[in-house]
């Protein structure tokens, strides 16, 4: 560490389901740590990030999209990134600035802290001419006084160095929370779930995505240095185990083959991955089953 006085200081990402937040994160760090997807609601838990320089360090907590939730899960979801608001040094709220102005980003400017600085980032400007940005920033400030209105492209890294380096202008001196090398607190068996998940919804119709949880059953070394990984998946319906199949077995061989790439490109090890597909009705609405799968409300206060 150099001798300058060193800034720490945590950070919650919020908005809309694809607002852009995961993006942002896996930006920011340099490598993946919270799957994307162009389907709504994709990351369903709270995810925390490091960002560490010689002067600083940004913990990041990534959070599910704020959203009327239909289901136990989707309760779990707004509650977690609820949770996440209060406690922090600084919130940013991320909006996709190509979509229109509607009642869901009325709901959250709504239970903004004013005790906290809310950074506003307006997303996807390589999506957008440059009136269109300045209009953005005049109609949102007029809705909230935010410490900063940032213009980014998450997905191009565009303007994101200047935001980091803003960010670090607001943190109170402290201390290095987290190992200089550690970029996020993701077990890697929960790195390995959200990959397989990632690809399911890559690959599958609108009706699988939100029914879809994924379990390691089993991850093991073997001493060729290849990881053997058994993971369910896990759906509400048989027609959606079905299609998660598919025909002769096909999208379950080639959700295999991708998640396994992804995992040798991020874990650094050469992996044989077997993949099951079961049937658990309903389980959205289950609280056994959520508490199993991860989503314990008793939890979501702890982290």
């Amino acid at each position: 560490m150099s001798e300058k006085e060193f800034r720490s200081g945590f950070i919650t990402i919020i908005g809309r389901p694809n607002a852009g937040k995961s993006t942002l994160l896996n930006t920011i760090l340099g490598q993946k740590v919270a799957i994307v997807s162009d389907k709504p609601q994709t990351t369903q838990n709270k995810i925390r990030g490091f960002y560490t320089t010689d002067d600083a360090q940004l913990v990041f907590i990534d959070t599910p999209g704020i959203h009327k939730p239909k289901h136990k899960l989707g309760e779990y979801m707004v509650e977690a990134a609820k949770s996440a608001i209060g406690g922090v040094d600084l919130i940013f709220y991320i909006v996709d600035g190509s979509e229109k102005f509607g009642r869901g980003e009325e709901y959250i400017i709504n239970t903004l802290p004013r005790n906290i600085p809310v950074f506003l980032l307006l997303n996807k400007i390589d999506l957008m001419p440059k009136e269109h940005i300045l209009e953005l920033i005049a109609f949102y400030r007029e809705k909230f006084d935010f410490a900063e209105i940032v213009p980014i492209s998450a997905l191009k890294d565009e303007n994101v160095t200047h935001l980091l380096e803003t960010v670090v202008r607001y943190l109170e001196p402290g201390p290095c929370y987290y190992p200089e090398d550690m970029v996020t607190d993701q077990p890697e068996r929960a790195i390995m779930a959200e990959i397989v998940r990632e690809k399911v919804l890559e690959l599958t119709k609108d009706e699988i995505p939100h029914a879809v949880a994924v379990e390691m059953v089993e991850v093991k070394e073997r001493p060729d240095g290849r990881v053997y990984a058994n993971a369910t998946i896990y759906v509400e319906r048989e027609s959606q185990k079905g299609i998660i199949i598919g025909k002769n077995g096909a999208m379950l061989k080639e959700i295999g083959r991708r998640a396994r790439l992804e995992m040798e490109e991020t874990l650094g090890s050469p992996f044989y991955l077997e993949l099951w597909v079961k049937v658990k009705k309903d389980w959205r609405n289950k609280e056994i089953y959520l508490r199993n799968f991860g989503f314990d409300k008793r939890k979501i206060d702890e982290s």
